[in-house]
């Protein structure tokens, strides 16, 4: 980077929400703007997760950008590969490489008061932006428990985004932790080449079949000759799922039924009562995200594995220790444990007008106007920030619906003109944040009788979006001047130095 380079926007990450920010800069004739990504390539967590089995649990034609169809997704459920192909299409395709910075690690942003300017120091220099747009995602930064012995084991360690394709798991003894969306794909995938698999569950998930098919050479052809199928084929998809929104957000007693359907499922695959009752849930179905799969109790049935009903406690040597006792002989460790999400550790590297990081702000629960904007921090906005999640749905629209927001949030900064900012006013942030927890009270999610990482410390949920996607649309369709406070740097005394231009 040339020192002391000035962009309009720097993006932060080249998942679908940075690149879909990068696609929408230039659709609004955006074009001085970078996207710094850690990394080498494009995909975020289609790029990082490439363990064995690895897809998709929303359907392709939903899982991709509504302005970037693709007529050949060769599954209904697309595997990993696929979606990175996905996204290095995406990136060809609008032109984005050019304003990509690779390997630019994000190191620390300070926001610049006296020229309303962000700087931004990442591992390849510094640079400043007028407005940063965070995507760096909520699945990006792997979160690996502290358990006692785990430095002293001496076999493989790793965590299932950060996949060690160079050691053989043939033959192997291998502890699987965690029974999350990762795991129920892992085990079914390695679990024919192990010698024995131990699997380590702290909560069993409630598992439906995963109904996956390849998609034909006719309705691909069909796609390309009439994009108006694949559309109708998105809408559909997309209609189903804003209709169950109802059951996960008023009216959770509704999904007994969907509960029945998974212990049938269970049931066809695990015959042996004891492990039934070792993977049966005592909770309502839907407080933990439903994870798809029709391999994985099928995997578990099988004589090399055995599953353990309790958390990894502690590690001995090569012995691995659960919390009742268990102890097992093992050659590797696979953590499939998720990510910080609530704890993201991109907000310990934001610093705000006042001095604060957005950590510290954030330290008891995150929160953001309309999931995009954080008091004290002018100019900042993330993508999939605070309760924009989805516990059914596929997470581009809710992207697509904040890049809405943030292309308006644009044209409102060119229409005050000059040097200008805005900061969202802590009484709007409240009042948002008051409203949306007010109905996460009856949610699923808050009444299903479960911990789960939607949920912060403290046990609030900054995660989920508690309505339907067009709920959200509408409500980051435009951003509202009221809710922010602007700020403006006075214009230079003429015949004086203009420091914003030094």
């Amino acid at each position: 980077m040339a020192e002391h380079e000035h962009v309009r926007v720097a993006v932060i990450g080249s998942g679908f929400g940075g690149l879909g920010a990068a696609v929408r800069l230039r659709r609004e004739g955006v074009t001085d703007f970078v996207v710094l990504e850690r990394a080498g390539s494009v995909g975020g967590t289609w790029r990082d997760n490439s363990y064995p089995g690895c897809a998709c649990d929303v359907p392709s034609h939903l899982y991709s950008f509504s302005f970037a169809p693709n007529p050949d997704w060769p599954r209904t459920f697309s595997g990993q590969r696929h979606i990175r192909a996905y996204l290095e299409h995406v990136t060809d395709l609008f032109g984005l490489r050019p304003h990509i910075r690779f390997d630019s690690e994000v190191k620390l942003m300070t926001w610049d008061a006296d020229h309303l300017w962000w700087t931004i120091e990442t591992t390849r220099g510094t640079l400043r932006a007028d407005v940063v747009v965070s995507a760096t995602g909520p699945l990006s930064d792997p979160k690996i428990p502290e358990i006692p012995g785990l430095d002293s084991f001496p076999g493989k360690v790793f965590h299932s985004a950060r996949w060690d394709h160079d050691y053989d798991l043939r033959g192997k003894r291998v502890a699987m932790v965690g029974t999350g969306a990762s795991a129920i794909q892992i085990v079914p995938a390695i679990q024919p080449e192990v010698g024995r698999l131990t699997l380590f569950q702290r909560t069993p998930p409630w598992v439906m079949p995963r109904v996956d098919r390849a998609i034909s050479g006719a309705e691909r052809w069909l796609h390309r000759r009439l994009p108006l199928t694949a559309q109708a084929r998105r809408g559909l998809l997309w209609g189903i799922r804003e209709l169950q929104v109802q059951a996960f957000t008023k009216r959770p007693d509704e999904l007994g039924l969907v509960e029945q359907l998974a212990k049938r499922n269970m049931a066809r695959a695990i015959k042996d009562p004891a492990l039934r009752a070792k993977l049966t849930p005592d909770y309502r179905i839907g407080c933990k995200r439903i994870l798809l799969s029709s391999e994985y109790y099928p995997a578990l049935a099988r004589p090399n594995v055995d599953v353990v009903a309790s958390g990894l406690a502690e590690i001995r040597g090569s012995t691995v220790v659960a919390a009742d006792g268990t102890e097992t002989e093992v050659d590797a460790i696979i953590f499939g444990t998720g990510f910080h999400v609530t704890d993201m550790p991109i907000a310990e590297r934001v610093v705000g007008a006042d001095g604060t990081t957005l950590a510290e702000t954030w330290k008891n629960g995150m929160r953001a106007l309309r999931g995009a904007s954080a008091a004290g921090f002018p100019n900042w906005m993330t993508i999939i920030g605070p309760n924009t999640g989805l516990g059914n749905s596929s997470m581009i629209l809710m992207i697509e619906s904040q890049l809405n927001y943030l292309a308006d949030y644009l044209r409102q900064l060119d229409v005050l003109g000059g040097r200008t900012a805005l900061d969202a006013r802590p009484a709007a942030v409240d009042a948002w944040n008051e409203r949306v927890q007010e109905r996460m009270k009856r949610t699923v999610w808050n009444t299903g009788g479960c911990t789960s990482w939607y949920l912060d410390p403290s046990g609030r949920n900054t995660t989920i979006w508690p309505g339907t996607t067009t709920e959200f649309r509408r409500a980051t369709r435009r951003v509202d001047l009221a809710e922010y406070e602007v700020i403006r740097k006075p214009a230079p005394v003429a015949g004086r130095r203009n420091e914003a231009l030094a």
